[in-house]
């Protein structure tokens, strides 16, 4: 394929953050504790990811990332500043659900939150850059997990909805692209990180995800219809943790295998851009025990669908009929085997940028809504010269084979609104709560145990990437 073909000239080109993972300031100024709060670094971050630890509480030995993150909250000028010299068109973040309901369930949003935000979104607008807004990016107020058990009770949904409506209300008119909830399929592979979900000894773990599933379904549909409502230049979309799922060989046990594990990966998004259930549903509810409960009015809410569908890509999956006699890639919470025919990166994450392309065509064909994809990146281990350089040539190359497959999709007749790197700045690693997994074009001074002085510099692949923003992705040479 010819890499000279242009993209539009509305291209939004960006990079991103979330708040759970860059803000810091856990518990500043009226802000309340998030399920990612309570997960620590180190051997006990998985359990508490996956809700094996059915109440999880802050505990002194442990070191949380979270808690400061790498202090965006106190230095958001700074980096957006460095984000417009960047030339970013766009930029990803989310909003701190308990920065402005401290625990969740309040009638009246914290007013410093509220400020926080409206300037942060402000400060963007300065430089004529625009914000795409995550009001959930994992972030669940521990109230409501205390209180209601998060997703798996239908009160969390009023909750959630007078959370949306205030953040359509009080950032109109700075912020016009929204996202409902990051990565909503995550649920399945990691309930606590992903939907504040905890485990009792004995519940039935398929009934509680798919019913809290549910939930959020419906909560993701009537944000939709609350945002058209008070602007029709307002987008939303949804958010799939997105890569295909490779058959480990031409089986067709194995062929039906990836069929299946699709299926489910798509389920969530099936909703939100079809309005109903997929006609999959009731045999994929019987096989896993699930009898969803749900109430008069529901079928109609999920009506409301999305305007356009955004994805993360970091890397495909395979996936076997017979898996227990295959190597297996611990490199992702998404278990799946060993591709033979891919590298890996150091994180055991496979390096697949055809992969981006194939995952592109499967999404436009199945849903025929705009595309975003809202997150691609490599985590890397980034060595500091003694002269202060930083050369991430590394991640030059995988950025640069993911666009160039990006534009091939696009060229097949993918519509793509734009590309958005992860990430602007180092941050802290959803997957191991590391920051020498580091993924930005702007380096920050952290290390894994927390302590640095939080320093930014930008990297090699800042000035890369400047070049590529500006050529509108025709230039992608190092």
């Amino acid at each position: 394929m010819i890499h000279d073909f242009k993209l539009p000239e509305n291209f939004l080109w960006g990079a991103a953050i979330s708040a759970n993972q860059a803000e810091g300031a856990f518990q500043e100024d009226g802000r309340g504790i998030s399920n990612i709060d309570l997960i620590p670094h180190g051997q006990q971050r998985m359990a508490v990811k996956l809700g094996n630890i059915t109440h999880p509480k802050i505990l002194s030995s442990e070191y949380y990332p979270s808690h400061d993150g790498i202090d965006f909250y106190h230095r958001y000028k700074e980096d957006i500043a460095l984000m417009a010299e960047l030339g970013l068109k766009v930029f990803r973040t989310s909003i701190s659900w308990s920065r402005l309901f401290p625990n969740g369930d309040e009638r009246e949003a914290n007013p410093k939150g509220i400020a926080f935000y409206q300037n942060v979104f402000t400060e963007c607008k300065k430089y004529g850059i625009e914000p795409l807004v995550t009001l959930c990016h994992f972030d669940i107020p521990m109230g409501l997990i205390i209180k209601y058990g998060s997703w798996r009770n239908r009160k969390v949904i009023d909750c959630f909805v007078r959370y949306a409506d205030t953040c359509f209300r009080e950032f109109s008119g700075l912020v016009k692209y929204w996202l409902t909830f990051n990565e909503i399929n995550i649920v399945l592979h990691s309930p606590f990180s992903g939907a504040g979900i905890a485990f009792e000894e004995g519940e039935n773990k398929n009934q509680t995800i798919y019913q809290a599933a549910h939930h959020m379904l419906l909560a993701s549909a009537m944000a939709v219809k609350l945002a058209h409502r008070y602007s029709a230049d307002n987008q939303i979309g949804c958010m799939l943790a997105g890569g295909s799922f490779y058959p480990y060989s031409c089986n067709p046990l194995d062929v039906w295998e990836s069929v299946k594990k699709e299926q489910e990966n798509l389920f969530f998004i099936d909703v939100q851009a079809r309005g109903h259930y997929p006609s999959y549903a009731k045999k994929l509810f019987a096989e896993k025990g699930v009898h969803l409960i749900i109430e008069d009015g529901d079928l109609d809410t999920l009506k409301t669908t999305v305007d356009f569908i955004s994805f993360s890509y970091y890397a495909s999956r395979c996936v076997s009929s017979d898996i227990n006699n295959k190597v297996i890639n611990d490199g992702n919470v998404v278990r799946s085997v060993e591709n033979p025919y891919l590298q890996a990166s150091d994180w055991g994450w496979v390096i697949d940028p055809l992969g981006l392309r194939i995952t592109m065509n499967q999404l436009y064909d199945r849903y025929q809504k705009p595309l975003f994809l809202v997150e691609n990146g490599l985590g890397a281990k980034d060595v500091v010269e003694e002269n202060g350089d930083i050369f991430d040539s590394y991640r030059i190359d995988y950025l640069k084979r993911h666009i160039e497959a990006m534009k091939d999709a696009v060229e097949d007749g993918v519509e793509l609104m734009g590309y958005i790197a992860w990430s602007c700045l180092d941050l802290v690693s959803a997957s191991t709560g590391e920051m020498s997994k580091r993924y930005g074009f702007i380096y920050v001074d952290k290390e894994d145990n927390g302590s640095g002085t939080f320093s930014r510099k930008k990297k090699k692949s800042f000035y890369w990437y400047q070049k590529v923003i500006k050529s509108n992705g025709t230039v992608l040479d190092i």
